[in-house]
């Protein structure tokens, strides 16, 4: 199974951000990023579209649906 909160740290870790960072860029809270990347929480389809906007990579790369990052 698709491990999103390990995937999301992955991302963040390889463009050097800090949770802090992240959540300030996508208007989130530092715990919300936490929490998704625990597993915790799962983010909010407007959430994801931040994310993969933020990241400029496609929903499905950042859910786990494709290895393509640019796959649209």
């Amino acid at each position: 199974m698709f491990d999103f909160g390990k995937h999301l740290k992955t991302v963040r870790k390889s463009r050097n951000l800090t949770q802090k960072q992240l959540a300030e860029s996508i208007g989130a809270s530092e715990s919300g990023v936490q929490n998704y990347e625990l597993g915790t929480r799962k983010p909010t389809f407007d959430m994801l579209i931040a994310l993969a906007d933020y990241f400029d990579v496609s929903l499905d790369y950042l859910v786990g649906r494709s290895d393509d990052p640019k796959r649209r």
